[in-house]
């Protein structure tokens, strides 16, 4: 058998990457089992990695030609920290929406990654919140100021504290579901209902890494449990407008749990929302809807609303924002569309 010719063991290396392969795996090479699991992998960096003695099986280095199998422990490591642990404060401006000494409350743009991590190493909000306030205090993951989190392609209201007592209570606060959220969502499809409840477990998709899914039953003892209160605020045929109200503040909730009844979101990549998945063949039609997917290049979701009791006052405090350009002009477009099937 040929030698491995791996590096010399160097006991200063840092796990960036760990996963446990699923029972159900098939064979498959190491370097493309990788690609599915790792945001922003290519088949290159993946092979140098490999070549490099980075990606182990088990606690023993492998070539990226090992074929993966079901129980696997992999793990990636590097000799340099994670990135995401070497935070540079940069000089981004913040919208402040409200602040005291205690906590402020930002509304975040599309586009803005919340804190950094795979991929996105600077440019985050925290890059900017390190910048502009000295001694945040961390939270659990050491992530200074986050209470919570949105993704990079939602707009909206996040809540930042700014002393430990802050943190502690803000963070119990969403803990406890007291704190209160709603978020507006454009859906593909007619949302029958006028309102209801999803409820589901939320976890990592087990064929893809990069998405999350609901576990029903008989899966139960799998993902964290999840609720979201959804209304109908407009309906336009083949999209709709609903609010969500968040009883849990899982990752990709809304994206996942409206995925999961049929209603994925406008414009959605991750989930397939960036797909034509209710309407006409017509050609006009699909002219339309690229139209408003070149207004709006991202997920139709907005944290409009966001309250919470002040952790010093007791006071309970309230915050709305207007909904962002990008996602006004695309719901207008689909309110003149739907006025004019009306008339047809």
């Amino acid at each position: 058998m040929e030698p491995n010719n791996f590096p010399e063991e160097n006991p200063e290396l840092y796990e960036h990457y760990s996963f446990t392969v699923e029972k159900g795996q098939q064979p498959l090479r190491i370097d493309k089992y990788l690609m599915n699991f790792i945001e922003n992998a290519t088949r290159n960096k993946v092979q140098a990695a490999a070549k490099d003695g980075s990606i182990r099986v088990n606690g023993v280095p492998v070539k990226s030609n090992y074929k993966v199998k079901p129980f696997d422990e992999i793990k990636v490591l590097f000799e340099h920290p994670p990135y995401e642990n070497l935070l540079v404060p940069e000089d981004i401006p913040i919208d402040i929406v409200y602040e005291d000494e205690h906590l402020l409350v930002v509304n975040k743009p599309a586009g803005m990654v919340v804190h950094p991590g795979h991929g996105n190493y600077s440019g985050t909000l925290i890059n900017a919140l390190t910048f502009h306030f000295d001694n945040l205090p961390n939270n659990s993951s050491d992530r200074p100021g986050l209470v919570h989190r949105i993704d990079k392609d939602t707009s909206g209201l996040l809540v930042v504290a700014k002393t430990e007592n802050a943190m502690n209570h803000l963070s119990n606060q969403f803990a406890e579901k007291t704190s209160e959220r709603e978020y507006i969502a454009l859906v593909w499809g007619n949302v029958e209902e006028d309102e209801g409840t999803i409820e589901g477990n939320i976890g990592r998709h087990p064929k893809n890494r990069l998405q999350n899914t609901v576990f029903l039953d008989d899966d139960e003892d799998k993902g964290k449990p999840a609720v979201t209160h959804y209304k109908v605020l407009e309906r336009f045929g083949y999209v709709t407008l609903v609010s969500c109200k968040l009883e849990t503040g899982r990752t990709h909730q809304i994206r996942v749990h409206m995925k999961h009844i049929g209603h994925t979101l406008f414009n959605d990549e991750r989930y397939g929302g960036e797909k034509i998945l209710k309407g006409t063949t017509f050609t006009k039609y699909k002219q339309f809807v690229d139209n408003c997917f070149k207004v709006l290049p991202r997920q139709a979701l907005h944290a409009k609303t966001l309250g919470f009791e002040h952790p010093e006052t007791g006071k309970w405090m309230s915050f709305t924002t207007e909904m962002p350009e990008d996602m006004q002009q695309c719901i207008e477009k689909w309110q003149s569309y739907a006025k004019h099937q009306d008339n047809l």
